[in-house]
């Protein structure tokens, strides 16, 4: 069954919005074995939309439109739809008394004219309740394809996805997925595409896809069933399998978890504890580390040290080491992570030090030059790095590196 997905809406063609929509709408559809074919974003042009909505109809058995039912005079899909298929709009006194009430019960004043708009319906359409907004969502049949028309904020989109949709759906699906997702970082992604190679399957019910984001890669791996309540998907652990072989430890999680989520797991299963002494990345690094749920069990203390002085000061790194090797060396960074250790009683501390830019760097020392260090009892291991990039997303590497060079020492035995 082809199935397209038009998301409404002029700021979802701005950099300020991302359509998170119809991304968890499908995976949600190939969970079922349910592909989509072809996803579009449109302006809120009523032209556009309706040009957009005749061409998918004609293609697709399953329409759904995501956004442009609200009361503003830029929501025009309720419009543009009913033109599209030359039905008129109708207009239901129930769904305006429906809403008028929402609002008297809110205490929010006058009921707005404008919202009244939001009771007209196209002829022949179902209405889809909305218990969480003003929009009420509509399905209706256009010749071969079924339309469906959803609110576009997600606190009321997906509840009704859920609620009126998805059981319909779930008698189109014709299987089950299993997925995996491995996350890797260290290697580039054409390092990783080098060592997979002659791993990816042919077309058929296994599929693995390769993506590649700040800081990591990520591989998907997918198997269809088509069984409906699968349990087993055995070629997707064959090929995981596989993939674990070739990537090492370079892959960090083999279920889609974060970095800082993995590392707070390791120390925790140690019983250690952990501080950080940050300069470029400004709290980055501890903010990942305390974004996990539970961090306080390992997680003891962060020194942001910006200036040299602040460096010398509340970590005790000797001044002979700046003025020698620079804020910016490993010396620096090696001191910075002893005297966090040392100042907080933890069993490891994790440093970072660098020039995220864009200005401040030299020859010798350019933007996104980074040293990252990390102490325990007995030991020290620092690393140099350059990166390339906006100061922010130098930050991040920076801290994802430090991440990383604390679970690769958590993931070997404790007395090495």
């Amino acid at each position: 069954m082809k199935i397209e997905i038009l998301a409404v809406g002029s700021e979802l063609l701005t950099p300020s919005f991302v359509d998170t929509n119809s991304l968890e709408l499908t995976r949600r559809l190939n969970d079922i074995g349910l592909d989509v074919a072809r996803k579009t974003i449109v302006g809120d042009d009523i032209g556009d939309i309706v040009a957009c909505v005749r061409e998918a109809v004609r293609r697709a058995k399953l329409l759904i439109v995501m956004g442009g039912l609200g009361p503003t005079e830029d929501d025009k899909t309720r419009e543009a739809c009913a033109a599209a298929l030359g039905r008129p709009l109708l207009y239901r006194p129930e769904i305006y008394e429906s809403i008028r009430e929402r609002f008297l019960r809110r205490g929010r004043g006058d009921f707005p004219p404008s919202n009244a708009k939001q009771a007209y319906v196209i002829e022949g359409a179902d209405v889809l309740a909305n218990p969480n907004g003003t929009a009420p969502g509509q399905r209706l049949v256009e010749g071969g394809c079924e339309i469906v028309l959803l609110p576009g904020p997600p606190k009321e989109l997906l509840p009704m996805f859920e609620a009126l949709v998805w059981p319909r759906l779930l008698e189109r699906g014709h299987g089950s997925t299993g997925r995996r997702v491995l996350k890797i970082t260290g290697i580039g992604e054409s390092d990783v595409e080098t060592r997979i190679a002659g791993l990816y399957p042919p077309s058929g019910p296994l599929r693995l896809t390769i993506l590649s984001s700040l800081g990591q890669i990520e591989l998907h791996v997918a198997e269809f069933s088509r069984e409906k309540d699968a349990a087993r998907f055995p070629g997707l652990e064959s090929l995981a399998t596989q993939l674990r072989d070739r990537l090492g430890d370079f892959i960090y999680s083999t279920a889609g978890e974060d970095l800082e989520t993995v590392v707070g797991r390791l120390l925790k299963a140690r019983g250690a504890t952990l501080a950080c002494a940050e300069s470029c990345t400004g709290g980055l690094l501890s903010g990942r580390v305390t974004s996990v749920p539970g961090s306080s069990a390992y997680f003891k203390e962060g020194f942001v040290t910006y200036a040299n002085e602040a460096k010398i000061r509340a970590l005790g790194v000797p001044a002979d080491v700046i003025a020698t090797h620079g804020a910016v060396s490993a010396e620096a960074a090696a001191a910075m992570a002893q005297g966090a250790r040392r100042a907080s009683g933890t069993d490891f501390a994790l440093a970072v030090t660098g020039i995220a830019g864009p200005d401040g760097g030299t020859p010798e020392k350019p933007v996104g030059l980074v040293f990252v260090a990390l102490a325990w009892e007995g030991g020290i291991e620092t690393h140099r790095n350059v990166y390339i990039g906006r100061r922010d997303q130098i930050r991040f590497q920076a801290a994802q590196r430090a991440l990383d060079l604390l679970r690769r020492r958590l993931s070997r035995p404790a007395d090495t």
